[in-house]
């Protein structure tokens, strides 16, 4: 868990609508007991938000480091994937893998893991919202009365009329790169722990190779400075729902 001592807060840059911000100005209220959920649609999809998520992983770790720097606790952060699994994203301390859902590709079934796991924030794939309401109305009552943070993400790590900008560094870059190199990532955890190598090496069958080469070629496109930049969208309630279909 090297990752609890090596993540540091000043690694993160954050732009809110033009002016300089805070994970908490992302994520209002922000706490430890936060729950951040990711809907998945791509393989490896997560990755378009992998500076934000490792910025709570830090955040998170920073509450934990206050009140005892010996601790051992992972966020209850989640992946839902939609469909099949799409490729582990553990390295963003995702951690273990229950932690990683695989859901049936509906918005009420992924709604109702969702709430299931009592998210509190919640990140969507930015596309064409659905036209009609798909959700139960109690399923939907149970998210807008316990979600307070939705925003629209892409893959890509860039997202249109954006205004939520997340700045990293090399070393949360290196975390992002393990993910979409597992192969590499199996080799070099080989000799200090073979069997999570192997489980590495059989999880990256999840993924197509065109689309996992998409991910490296789209990651290397949004250096700059070699600083990864991730762009986000805030949205509302009715607007985070809808893009669950």
């Amino acid at each position: 868990m090297h990752s609890s001592t090596e993540l540091s807060s000043a690694m993160f840059d954050f732009d809110i609508a033009g002016e300089p911000g805070t994970v908490e100005d992302v994520f209002p209220g922000f706490t430890e007991h936060d729950r951040l959920g990711v809907v998945v649609r791509n393989d490896f999809g997560a990755v378009g938000a992998s500076t934000l998520i490792l910025a709570a992983v830090t955040a998170f770790y920073d509450d934990q480091r206050a009140k005892n720097p010996e601790f051992f606790v992972y966020p209850d952060y989640f992946l839902f994937h939609t469909g099949r699994a799409r490729g582990e994203h553990a390295m963003l301390e995702i951690f273990r893998g229950h932690k990683e859902v695989v859901v049936f590709d509906d918005p009420e079934a992924i709604l109702q893991a969702i709430n299931d796991r009592a998210i509190t924030r919640l990140l969507v794939e930015d596309g064409i919202p659905a036209a009609e309401d798909l959700l139960q109305p109690d399923t939907r009552a149970s998210a807008e009365k316990r979600i307070r943070t939705y925003l629209a993400y892409r893959p890509s790590g860039r997202v249109e009329n954006a205004d939520v900008t997340v700045t990293g560094n090399e070393i949360t870059e290196g975390y992002v790169g393990a993910v979409l190199d597992p192969v590499a990532h199996a080799e070099a955890m080989r000799r200090r722990d073979p069997v999570v190598a192997e489980r590495i090496l059989l999880r990256s069958r999840e993924v197509d190779p065109e689309e996992a080469a998409a991910r490296r070629a789209e990651r290397s496109g949004l250096l700059r400075d070699g600083r990864p930049v991730e762009t986000f969208r805030r949205l509302t309630p009715a607007e985070g729902l809808a893009r669950l279909a």
